[in-house]
């Protein structure tokens, strides 16, 4: 911490001029930066601000309008005050036109009463100052060892609080954005009286920045999180302003708070990453040999070798974004591994991209896979939650099959993920239950599969943008009627005979004869490959 205006005047150097505050004695608390002596009135510019300016007064202009241009410079600069020496340019008091602009530009003016040494006050300060930056870079240090040390052990929040508050005196508190206590530590306080009506209190706390003093309540409070994501507040209890100590203090706990939450979600998924290298090297086929991959699990605890192998992937709803999606998928990630062990499955899991969970399960010897799998889906659900879809792959006889299995799931997912809900809400998924939508699905992205679209129903789709018509609707609700004429009137709200004109026009543009099974066959696979194409997998 600076000294202060008040220190200054205090230091023998200056008490030996005999000081005086003509100006500003409510002003004794601002900070003092630095000395600086000068005989000009031109000063302004070599200024930082915080300064002592100690003059003689012997180059002080005598008009006021002068003497205003001075102390509106100085005002400009920041200034933390101006001592005079009476004697040489003022005898025994200051002017009162040099009082009057000083005063209103909030200035401190010190009358030295007798000669002053100026190189002795300048040394007295400059030793006090430098003196105070030394200390607080000690205490800089000594916090950033401390807390260094902390983050190194992964020390426990409510270890990092009790460290707080026998270097504060204060009690401190960790609470969430929810406004509800975590952790604390009150250091001998009364809890009763502390944290009564918590929630309440803390709400009334705002605060801008990320660190900053509430005034009216004593709270120092700091933001806890990293890269962006905040996830609490810490608040020490000072009553007072704070020091620039505590105020350090308090930072730095934050910063390793933030850091061991980080450091142990890392830890966490040390096993999940383990698994995630794993089967991401087989989808990748990083590995030159396929049973490198076998050689790996067996070294992490599981093995696959001489078993038969299925790839599941769980399909998250919304991917989302930034750090809280991170932490998403790995909580995810880690609810599907606890269930594999509670239920006694070996299993490798891990995150596969930004939205889905990879379960590369060995197939247990007895029970049978389809029970297991239910209770897999249904162990997931209460760990996870509904907003994700279980899909499974072919069962692989072999680790050289496997990323087969996968890639069937991981299609699987995607057309599940829209079809949820239509037959009941599965427990999970295999291609077969997808049925000719699913495999259209999967077969979006072929050319051929859009090139028979084209064929199909490119006329009739070029007529409806030259026209603005709805041909290729009345011809959906034709054939998802099952080609009953009246119904399909009735769906697309029309009369019979303005329905039947749509369909003579549908027939004429397309060529075909809608009495036709066969072509309306052809036409309905067109439609559902056309929705597919367009990504329309709900309608």
């Amino acid at each position: 911490m600076l000294p202060t205006l008040a220190d200054v005047l205090e230091l023998p150097a200056v008490q030996r001029a005999r000081p005086r505050v003509v100006v500003g004695a409510d002003r004794l608390d601002v900070a003092v930066r630095w000395v600086h002596i000068a005989e000009v009135t031109d000063l302004a510019h070599l200024l930082r601000g915080g300064e002592l300016v100690l003059t003689t007064g012997i180059a002080m202009p005598d008009d006021p309008e002068s003497l205003q241009a001075y102390i509106d410079g100085l005002a400009s600069a920041g200034v933390a005050g101006i001592a005079v020496e009476l004697g040489r340019k003022y005898r025994t008091q200051l002017p009162e036109e040099l009082l009057r602009p000083a005063r209103d530009a909030g200035i401190c003016v010190v009358a030295l009463e007798r000669e002053a040494r100026f190189v002795e006050i300048t040394e007295a300060v400059h030793i006090r100052v430098v003196n105070r930056q030394l200390e607080e870079l000690r205490e800089s240090e000594r916090l950033h060892e401390v807390f260094t040390e902390l983050s190194v052990e992964g020390a426990h929040p409510a270890r990092v609080l009790r460290e707080i508050a026998e270097l504060s005196g204060c009690p401190v508190v960790l609470e969430n954005l929810a406004h509800q206590v975590l952790v604390c530590d009150l250091n001998g306080e009364d809890p009763g009286r502390l944290l009564a009506s918590w929630e309440s209190r803390s709400r009334g706390v705002r605060v801008s920045g990320r660190t900053a003093h509430d005034a009216p309540t004593g709270w120092l409070v700091t933001m806890v999180g990293a890269r962006g994501q905040d996830w609490g507040r810490l608040i020490l209890i000072t009553g007072a302003a704070p020091t620039p100590r505590q105020t350090m203090l308090i930072e730095r706990a934050a910063t390793t708070l933030a850091l061991g939450r980080l450091l142990e979600r890392h830890q966490e998924s040390l096993e999940r990453q383990t698994h995630r290298t794993i089967i991401a090297g087989i989808i990748d086929r990083a590995y030159s040999d396929p049973e490198e991959a076998l050689v790996r699990a067996r070294a992490v605890g599981v093995p696959l070798s001489g078993r038969r192998l299925v790839g599941l992937v769980l399909r998250l709803r919304e991917p989302g974004t930034g750090l809280a999606a991170q932490a998403r998928l790995s909580d995810t990630a880690e609810g599907v591994a606890r269930t594999c062990r509670a239920l006694r499955l070996t299993a490798l899991v891990g995150s596969i991209d930004d939205m889905r969970v990879g379960v590369l399960l060995a197939v247990p010897d007895s029970g049978g896979l389809e029970s297991h799998l239910h209770r897999l889906a249904e162990g997931i659900r209460e760990r996870v939650g509904a907003e994700a879809v279980l899909a499974v792959g072919s069962t692989a006889e072999g680790v050289r099959d496997v990323r087969r299995s996968f890639l069937e799931a991981r299609q699987v997912g995607d057309v599940a993920l829209h079809q949820q809900g239509d037959d009941g809400g599965r427990a999970f998924y295999r291609l077969p239950d997808l049925h000719l939508r699913g495999l259209l699905h999967l077969f979006r992205d072929d050319e051929r599969l859009q090139t028979y679209v084209e064929r199909e129903l490119g006329p009739l789709l070029d007529y409806d943008a030259r026209h603005g018509s709805d041909l290729t609707e009345m011809l959906r609700q034709y054939l998802s009627s099952g080609r009953n004429k009246a119904l399909a009137a009735a769906n697309a709200h029309l009369s019979r005979p303005a329905f039947y004109e749509r369909l003579r026009r549908i027939s004429h543009v397309l060529q075909v004869d809608l009495d036709s099974v066969e072509t309306c066959l052809s036409l309905h696979v067109a439609l559902l490959s056309l929705d597919s194409v367009r990504g329309r997998l709900s309608s």
